[in-house]
């Protein structure tokens, strides 16, 4: 019987201890940001169901607009973390050049389509079924936050064109310390604002919008003062506003491999965003209940999504470096690492299914419909765990049509489709409908696999 290589999958403690330095920031900021998104769900929940799911339902597009930014600038990243693992600073500079022109360009376009097609998108989610939720108050209420929210996407995109060229030169701290002060930057004024605490006014949903605002200023504010301050830790800064120049030659390099990256950020997060709408047909108690699950799962789920940051940045350097061989013995215990946390959170989020739910001032029908949904995710978590570094690994090495079609592709061919199916053409419970369509991933992760397995990721592109 052929023996196991272990230490194929596990590391000492030296890689531990990188992992961790690289990983735990970003845990740490994930997990505040979505503690604070929970506490806000719920101070928005006691208001009213109907605001709750219309704040829902523009987070999920706004979604959209915060995946465009994180995949335009992640085509450039690839190239800053094997610039930096190179030492080429100028070219970690020019990366930066390219990421904040382009965060710029998608600022302007989002803000149209929002101005332009806001309400209509709203709509597309709300569907009468059930005896929760008045639909013209939900569309309102949508409409409402999503106008004050539209004020806070210029400085989200300038602070992540920032915050990446951090991030993939090393420098995680920075990031974590300003997202946190801004995440209780808007968790005080949520209490301030949606409810009217310490003399403000009463503003609802437009309060909790408003906050989210003001926390964006000061998180991007000070991630610019310290980056210019700062300039022996990011040299890349030093020059970088003397021109705009960035050569011709990486500039098409880039859309080459990042574009891929942008487009499938794009069709990944609007997938995302139809299958909440084909979930949405049976109807606003479901809409409420998504969003709880949602809010939720992002908490349990931080140890394995900043693996993703982990992979880029690790195997990306070590790509960057010429060294394969260390570049696929950190993916695969990255991977390993990545399944087994989900396995761990997803017991804790199963016992605390009900416990959550029950935090929300919502109707019942609401509770039981979000806590079968949790369920159904901490299960079929270790699945979404493995795609995920599969992901990263894939695109560390350049190969973002691959990324691609293992992506955004398989999103659109089949899991909307099966989603759309069953929840428009069948009378099955929509917990029965939300599982199967967590657990086609399975067919993802052979994918996955096979492709990791294959090497077709390793490649050195700078």
């Amino acid at each position: 019987m052929r023996k196991v290589n272990w230490s194929r999958y596990f590391g000492d403690k030296a890689f531990y201890r990188t992992l961790m330095a690289i990983a735990v920031p970003v845990m740490l900021q994930n997990g505040l940001t979505n503690l604070v998104s929970l506490l806000d769900n719920i101070m928005v929940g006691a208001v009213g169901t109907e605001q709750m799911s219309g704040v829902s339902i523009v987070n999920q597009l706004l979604f959209v607009f915060n995946l465009c930014i994180f995949g335009g600038l992640s085509g450039a990243g690839i190239y800053t973390a094997q610039f930096y693992g190179k030492g080429d600073h100028e070219g970690v500079r020019y990366t930066f050049r390219f990421k904040l022109m382009l965060a710029l360009t998608l600022f302007v376009i989002g803000t149209g389509v929002f101005l332009a097609f806001g309400d209509k998108l709203i709509s597309q989610y709300l569907h009468e079924g059930g005896d929760t939720g008045d639909i013209a108050a939900t569309a309102k209420y949508g409409a409402d936050y999503l106008k004050v929210m539209l004020w806070g996407l210029l400085p989200f995109a300038v602070q992540q064109a920032y915050a990446s060229n951090l991030r993939e030169t090393g420098e995680t701290m920075l990031p974590m310390k300003a997202g946190i002060v801004a995440i209780l930057v808007n968790l005080v004024l949520n209490y301030v604002l949606i409810f009217g605490h310490l003399g403000a006014p009463a503003m609802g949903v437009e309060g909790a919008a408003l906050a989210t605002v003001i926390s964006r200023y000061v998180e991007c504010a000070i991630v610019i003062d310290w980056t210019h301050r700062h300039s022996e830790r990011a040299p890349f800064i030093v020059g970088a506003y003397k021109s705009l120049r960035v050569p011709g030659e990486l500039v098409g390099n880039i859309f080459k491999r990042g574009m891929p990256l942008l487009v499938n950020e794009f069709l990944w997060s609007a997938g995302m965003a139809m299958l909440t709408q084909a979930y949405s047909t049976r109807g606003l108690a479901v809409v409420a209940a998504l969003n709880i699950c949602t809010t939720i799962a992002n908490l349990f789920n931080v140890v394995w999504i900043a693996m993703g940051t982990a992979v880029s940045i690790i195997v990306g350097q070590h790509l960057g470096a010429g060294d394969f061989d260390k570049a696929e013995e950190s993916c695969w215990r990255i991977v390993t690492f990545s399944v087994l946390s989900a396995m761990g959170m997803g017991i804790l989020m199963a016992a605390c299914s009900t416990l959550f739910p029950a935090m929300y001032n919502t109707t019942q029908e609401v509770r039981n419909i979000a806590t079968g949904l949790l369920l159904v995710v901490a299960a079929s978590g270790p699945l979404h765990a493995f795609c995920h570094a599969s992901y990263f690994t894939l695109r560390s090495g350049g190969k973002t049509w691959v990324t691609f079609l293992f992506d955004s592709a398989y999103l659109w061919v089949i899991s909307i489709p099966v989603a759309r199916l069953l929840s428009t053409g069948t009378a099955w419970h929509i917990i029965l409908v939300y599982g199967i369509c967590q657990f086609i991933d399975i067919v993802k992760c052979i994918i996955g696999y096979v492709l990791l397995k294959r090497k077709v990721w390793i490649n050195r592109i700078v």
